[in-house]
Parts: structure tokens; sequence; C-alpha cells
């Protein structure tokens, strides 16, 4: 699905993201609100040779579960704002990423009002650059080696782990704090190394 065969008559859009979007979007909104989407489970199961590293680097991607949610930051965009995001996120998420358009409900936080449709991006596994489940110890050694244009993948990992406790301290997201944890962890053993070669 193509976002702009399925939006080019919306003069106002949603735009849910959950990885880097959360605390870099790049492009002008009208508002943002915290929230999540439903049937869905972030997982760092995406490569990216472009924005965070050559090898590839780990970010993230959604997966479908029934019994998940997910949180993140829906953006709200008007008028000129909605082509002109799309067109940004066109080559960001798409023609660099990777990723395809979807449309979800969009649930903010702490409101007791229906849904809102929200246009999310997700990289599905029949992608050149899905890499799929490993361990989260495999996953955080991974994101420590690379880098991109974008920069480091640790810095992604890790600003979205702070987003997550400072904006949904509420919400446990086992996935993403496991390999927060194991990436320091290798990050620490790195820096003993350096400082004792002897190790």
């Amino acid at each position: 699905m193509k976002p702009q065969d399925v939006l080019s008559a919306k003069s106002r859009l949603w735009i849910f993201g959950y990885g880097s979007l959360v605390w870099k979007p790049d492009f002008k909104y009208k508002t943002s609100k915290v929230g999540h989407i439903r049937g869905h489970k972030r997982r760092f199961w995406h490569g990216d040779d472009h924005h965070r590293g050559d090898e590839p680097g780990r970010v993230v991607t959604l997966i479908e579960d029934d019994d998940a949610t997910t949180w993140g930051v829906a953006f709200e965009v008007c008028g000129a704002q909605v082509e002109e995001s799309l067109k940004y996120l066109n080559v960001r998420e798409t023609v660099c990423g990777g990723y395809v358009t979807k449309m979800v409900d969009f649930f903010p936080e702490g409101e007791e009002s229906s849904p809102v449709p929200a246009l999310v991006y997700i990289a599905t596994a029949d992608n050149p650059l899905y890499l799929g489940p490993a361990s989260a110890e495999e996953i955080g050694v991974q994101i420590v080696m690379c880098r991109g244009k974008s920069g480091h993948n640790l810095e992604y990992l890790l600003r979205l782990a702070a987003f997550m406790r400072d904006s949904c301290p509420h919400v446990q997201d086992g996935h993403l704090f496991a390999i927060e944890a194991a990436a320091l962890s290798a990050v620490a053993l790195l820096l003993a190394a350096q400082c004792n070669p002897r190790l």
C-alpha cells in the first residue's frame, strides 16, 4: 500500500511512531499524543544498512500479536503537512528503510474517546533487510557494533528505552529493556577489555 494512494484526499492524518519517530519525527505537525496501538508487538527484528549501520544494524518493526500493545507517539498532520510528511517519510522509512504502510487504530493515553485511525510503517518478513528473532544478547552485541548515517545503533536503542521510561513509565517493555541491558553489558565488557588488554 502506498500512502499517497490511500491518503491523497485527506487533509488531516495521524502518523504513529514506535521507533526513532518518537524522539525525531523531522516533519512539521500540529500536535502529538502518547498512546498505543493493539494487536502488534515491537521487536528489534529488522535490519538497517543506511541509518544505523552497514552490517546492518538492528531497528524495530511491528509483529502481529492479538494480545500485544505497542506504545509510542502519534503525530497529527494537517493541510499541506500531510503531503510534506508523507513525502519525507517515504524516503526515510520506505526507500531507505524498507517499510510498508498500514492503517491502525491509535488509542491516546488517558482519553476515553474512540480510537483514531493512524498510519504506521512496518517492515515485514519478506523484506530483504528483515533479520528476524535472536536472543537479547545477540541483538545487544550487534547494536553495540553498528553505526550508520543517522548515528550509532546504540543511541537508537537508548533513546527508545529512555522514551518508554519517561513517557510510558507504567509500561514494562520486556523485549526492549532486555536488549538495553544486554547492550550495556557488552559496552562494559568492551571498555574493560580496552582498559586491561589481558582480559
